[in-house]
């Protein structure tokens, strides 16, 4: 470890914001390097940190650069025709120094390029290939510390044949924008939401109002309004169950945003996120509103595959002989359920709890009344 490097502590939430990447990032590569028109990769991380942490109990845990140099540097061997380009980049150069000492060599088709200067400076830097590259599939990291976007610096990227993902630190903002007075913190805010302090004021503690405030941002940067755009909000939680950032992923493709949905439920193993929900999940409830129905109860800050089932059940009721890829086509535009990755789970609580007669080919959903509840 560099002498004058301070080893950084990652929290569990952060580590499966590592795993979260790293398995998204996994089967993107493979997905797009076998598609002919894909000619090669750009993956951006332009806050990327030393590369190197400690977890709670002292141990060593690779960050997102060591993960996904390993990823693509394997597939630059398994891909030979195809250039995969990645850059690093951190303002503190001996985070860098120390990231450089944990990469390894670069190939003929795979080069990482490192730098030392402001994460938003690189992105302008880069704007022009970007542009310029159409056969280029990119992948940009943006991972401030705080509640602070330059939209303007990200822009070519949310409009480019490629993927973006930012971490929103709405923690941030919830616990600061109330007592703001420095006219540099005003300035990140009104950047960050592109909207005046005063009006930022009465979202107060309203994390929705916030996530909702920059996913209208994304979607008014996108310069093809014909072509549509899918965004999934991904939210971490720390051990006190307070929300610390949503992982926002931003794409024109659909199969991208079906790959990142079933990434997540992957790594949070079978639900929405790390929220702790103390097994409430498995209560139910008795509905005043529907006197014949018995639900499970909900949180919308982290769903289950029950919900899935749920939401399933409440979109085709009564309906007989459903087609089966009709069904799954529902969840693709969800922007939380997945649509693939716990089909089986989904098919055995709507039979056993909803009454469902599941055939190879087709779904027939109960009329509503009371489901099983054993």
């Amino acid at each position: 470890m560099d002498s004058d490097l301070e080893v950084e502590c990652a929290k569990s939430h952060t580590i499966k914001k590592f795993e979260l990447i790293e398995k998204y990032v996994e089967a993107w590569t493979h997905k797009l390097l076998q598609n002919k028109a894909c000619q090669g990769l750009l993956f951006i991380d332009c806050m990327c940190n030393s590369g190197e942490y400690i977890d709670e109990h002292g141990n060593k845990v690779y960050g997102t650069p060591i993960r996904i140099a390993k990823i693509l540097r394997d597939a630059a061997g398994q891909y030979p025709n195809k250039q995969i380009d990645i850059y690093f980049n951190d303002k503190d150069k001996n985070k860098v120094r120390h990231l450089t000492s944990l990469l390894g060599k670069d190939k003929n088709n795979f080069h990482i390029h490192l730098s030392s200067i402001d994460a938003n400076d690189l992105l302008y830097q880069l704007h022009p290939q970007v542009k310029k590259k159409s056969s280029i599939h990119s992948l940009l990291m943006y991972d401030p510390y705080d509640a602070n976007i330059d939209w303007n610096a990200i822009m070519p990227f949310l409009n480019n044949w490629g993927e973006v993902i930012i971490n929103h630190m709405v923690s941030d903002s919830v616990r600061a924008l109330n007592v703001v007075r420095s006219p540099k913190a005003v300035a990140k805010y009104e950047q960050t939401y592109l909207s005046d302090i005063k009006d930022l004021i009465p979202y107060a503690t309203n994390r929705d109002a916030y996530e909702k405030r920059v996913e209208n941002i994304i979607k008014s940067l996108r310069t093809n309004a014909s072509r549509k755009y899918y965004i999934a909000a991904v939210p971490f939680f720390n051990k006190r169950n307070a929300l610390v950032y949503n992982l926002i992923h931003c794409t024109s493709s659909l199969a991208g945003f079906k790959l990142y949905k079933n990434s997540a439920w992957k790594i949070f193993g079978g639900k929405s996120s790390t929220k702790n929900t103390h097994g409430q999940e498995k209560q139910l409830y008795f509905s005043f509103e529907d006197t014949e129905n018995t639900k499970n109860i909900t949180n919308n800050q982290c769903y289950y595959i029950q919900d899935i089932a749920r939401f399933l059940q409440q979109q085709f009721i009564g309906q007989r002989n459903v087609p089966i890829d009709r069904v799954w086509q529902a969840l693709d535009n969800h922007p939380i359920f997945p649509s693939e990755g716990f089909r089986s789970d989904i098919k055995k609580i709507l039979k056993d709890l909803y009454g469902a007669e599941i055939k190879t080919t087709s779904i027939s959903f109960s009329s509503g009344g009371k489901p099983c509840t054993k």
